[in-house]
């Protein structure tokens, strides 16, 4: 049986975990204390060198990166549904993960740190980072409004692990404080993942980190 490391409460774990849901997959999680630094620790760091969550081992096979842990995963349980292999279907989604990845992540992941960590740690956050980068969170935002302003998900009009993916990066909008109110498409799009039983699955972990219950 797959193992997954993770904890529940980080970005890409708890894209894992909804996508891991989502495709039906069978696993085994292993906790891994975010915030207790484990992701550092030798044991972890003997499954994956970059000391980052989330990691899997599949027997002697062990697989970093998320993106990939959901590719994997799809592909070992048979899922056609939401990775299907019709090659054109299947490029489509790569590429979503891919820009998520290299793209989308490093701009919602910069009002998460400003909005939802700093204040967990007593920080005030810095408001000039965020004006920088608001412009481009922007400009992909309106991308993604635009690809949903044609479909009901990214892909079409059934689910795929790229839509897991892609909103996993703003998965505490509302603490990220992301406007989502300036892109219709994307707001709606998003109101129909949280809707996903294998979204709401996984809240509870986040609210506990965010302090927000």
């Amino acid at each position: 049986m797959l193992q997954v490391y993770l904890d529940p409460c980080t970005v890409n774990s708890r894209k894992v975990l909804a996508g891991l849901d989502l495709l039906g997959a069978q696993y085994n999680l292993n906790h891994v204390d975010y915030f207790a630094g484990a992701h550092k620790g030798r044991d972890f760091l003997a499954i994956n060198p970059n000391g980052a969550v989330p990691a899997a081992i599949d027997g002697d096979f062990a697989l970093s990166e998320s993106n990939a842990i959901l590719q994997y995963a799809a592909d070992l349980s048979g899922s056609n549904e939401y990775y299907p292999k019709d090659l054109k279907q299947r490029a489509d989604i790569n590429r979503w993960l891919l820009w998520e990845a290299s793209t989308w992540f490093p701009s919602c992941y910069t009002f998460l740190v400003e909005y939802g960590v700093k204040p967990l740690l007593k920080a005030e956050p810095d408001e000039a980072i965020i004006a920088k980068e608001i412009p481009n969170w922007h400009r992909l935002a309106g991308i993604l409004d635009a690809r949903l302003a044609e479909s009901k998900w990214l892909t079409g009009n059934t689910v795929t692990i790229a839509d897991i993916a892609v909103a996993a990066p703003m998965h505490a909008h509302k603490v990220q404080r992301l406007p989502l109110e300036d892109h219709p498409n994307l707001g709606r799009w998003m109101a129909d993942v949280e809707r996903l039983p294998c979204w709401r699955n996984t809240q509870g972990a986040v609210d506990r980190a965010l302090q927000l219950n």
